[in-house]
């Protein structure tokens, strides 16, 4: 699916401005705990950037589209978004709390993965 595509190469264009920010911008403001926790956000970004550009290509390789693989698709954007996302902010702001919502992103980033496999078993 071309929109899977797009939001692949999105989040991978994004993860490696991340990722150049916090080696050149954030490396004499954060911590070493702080950049730390951004480059796990940047990493997990683009794995699953990755996963949602092969995403769409599965689904343009089945005939119909797969539900488990546009499932999987949008649960890894959900996913970037929380676990990364609150890691961004959880090293830019310091407020703890925000890491309570990192779990959530990972949870998605499994099923996604798990519905990836589901996908491949019933349709590849």
């Amino acid at each position: 699916m071309k929109a899977f595509i797009i939001v692949g190469a999105i989040n991978a264009f994004i993860a490696v401005a991340l990722g150049a920010f916090g080696a050149h911008g954030l490396k004499d403001k954060l911590d070493a705990y702080y950049l730390d926790i951004w480059k796990t956000g940047v990493t997990y970004q683009m794995f699953h950037a990755i996963g949602i550009l092969i995403i769409g290509l599965l689904i343009g390789k089945v005939a119909a589209a797969s539900p488990q693989f546009t499932w999987a698709g949008w649960l890894m954007l959900a996913g970037i978004i929380f676990f990364s996302g609150s890691l961004y902010v959880l090293s830019l702001t310091k407020i703890g709390i925000l890491g309570a919502i990192t779990p959530i992103g990972g949870v998605f980033f499994l099923a996604a993965w798990i519905l990836i496999v589901v996908g491949a078993v019933k349709h590849l």
